[in-house]
């Protein structure tokens, strides 16, 4: 092999590397919703009290099979300024794993996130399958974090949120390096900010100390929290924070419609916060 022809394979080895790494995996954070579960009697009183508290719509509720072996769910999108939902009430047992992830993210192409997913370390837990509009998969991140990914047969176009909420993912000190290299490596995403020394009264310990991780990425915002399991409740029972232009007023909205505050409100780290807990059992962190 000459030097000139090893300089050539270099070369176009970069520019398909380059390639990849520009090609979208992400379509927005708009489009990535939290997967809710809850009872079927609950389900009319949930999504009234999420719509109330952050404005938005539900779409038409339909009764599908969103799983790859047979089932039975209703299932509603809610779209809100503040972040979008997928909720379900199955009316049969629900199949492993569902029910443990806690995000689907939309992707531009379900087997390419796969692959760059596995690149990046994860596991694909639940091979691609067809349900009534995409495909979906679900795969596992370093340090047992489930998500999933789903592709639609149509493009969905849904408007740019006013807030983009964050993923909120409690993690062991052992693994949490490893989870934030791969799923920086599979999105694209960096790190906003590392601070190793939070005030740990944000996760009910006053007084002490914990690691708080914030990245940012095309699904949209992410807060790691580094965790020895010493956790009062409800720390950790929270997916989603959700961020508002005012606390109280959206507080008082919510509680309108059963929402219940199982935290004070605390301010700390630059923000005003607390966990809070729908009807149907959704629990979420609000902070403005």
């Amino acid at each position: 092999m000459t030097a000139l022809f090893r300089s050539l394979l270099a070369l176009g080895l970069v520019l398909l590397a380059m390639q990849a790494r520009a090609a979208p995996i992400a379509v927005g954070p708009q489009y990535d919703t939290t997967h809710v579960y809850v009872a079927a009697q609950d389900f009319d009183a949930f999504v009234e009290a999420f719509t109330a508290t952050f404005g938005g719509k539900p779409s038409p509720r339909i009764t599908a099979t969103v799983t790859p072996t047979p089932s039975s769910a209703e299932l509603q999108y809610v779209w809100t300024p503040a972040g979008t939902l997928s909720t379900f009430a199955f009316t049969t047992p629900i199949p492993y794993p569902f029910g443990q992830e806690r995000t689907g993210y939309l992707v531009t192409d379900l087997d390419a996130a796969l692959a760059a997913a596995r690149r990046a370390g994860a596991d694909v837990i639940v091979e691609p399958f067809k349900d009534p509009v995409g495909r979906d998969a679900v795969v596992e991140w370093p340090g047992g974090v489930k998500m999933q990914f789903y592709w639609h047969f149509k493009a969905p176009s849904y408007a740019a949120l006013q807030h983009v909420p964050e993923n909120r993912v409690y993690l062991s000190a052992d693994r949490v390096d490893a989870f934030v290299h791969s799923f920086l490596k599979f999105s694209g995403g960096s790190v906003v900010r590392d601070e190793r020394e939070a005030d740990a009264a944000e996760i009910g310990r006053p007084g002490d100390r914990y690691r708080r991780i914030d990245l940012t990425s095309g699904f949209g915002a992410m807060r790691v929290i580094v965790s020895d399991g010493h956790l009062p409740y409800p720390y950790g029972h929270e997916l989603t924070g959700y961020a508002v232009d005012d606390l109280a007023a959206t507080l008082t909205k919510g509680k309108s419609k059963g929402l219940r505050e199982l935290t004070p409100v605390l301010a700390s780290g630059g923000r005003h916060s607390t966990i809070v807990e729908f009807p149907g059992g959704y629990i979420a962190e609000l902070h403005s």
